[in-house]
């Protein structure tokens, strides 16, 4: 019988891989806009990936929600959640600020290609 540990980060592995690869072909395409969501793909993934080293499984528990909590041997490192609150954080304001410079690109130039001129069909 397989370990629900191992299915969950093997779940995950494979969610990173596909998040990672879809960011990667949205950043190399000639689009501005696909630029802007690769990059968020990016960075969803890698909170995804801090998630997963974190230590988090379903059995842990959160530490300092119980009254009595005994040992810490079954609860979670409380420190990746903070980080990666910070790094959603971090990417929102990223991803609003490359949001403004399309924009501003797209309204000088016409277009949201990336070298500001529309490719010949």
């Amino acid at each position: 019988m397989r370990d629900a540990t191992c299915s969950f980060h093997c779940g995950n592995f494979f969610c990173h891989i596909l998040l990672f690869a879809a960011g990667t072909y949205m950043i190399l395409r000639p689009n501005l806009i696909r630029l802007v969501m690769g990059f968020g793909l990016y960075s969803n993934a890698t909170n995804l990936l801090l998630i997963t080293v974190g230590g988090y499984t379903r059995a842990s528990g959160a530490p300092f929600v119980e009254k009595n909590p005994g040992s810490a041997a079954g609860l979670m490192d409380p420190l990746p959640p903070d980080i990666i609150l910070t790094a959603i954080v971090i990417s929102f304001a990223t991803t609003a600020l490359f949001l403004v410079l399309l924009l501003a690109a797209r309204g000088l130039t016409g277009t949201d290609h990336v070298d500001g001129t529309e490719p010949d069909a």
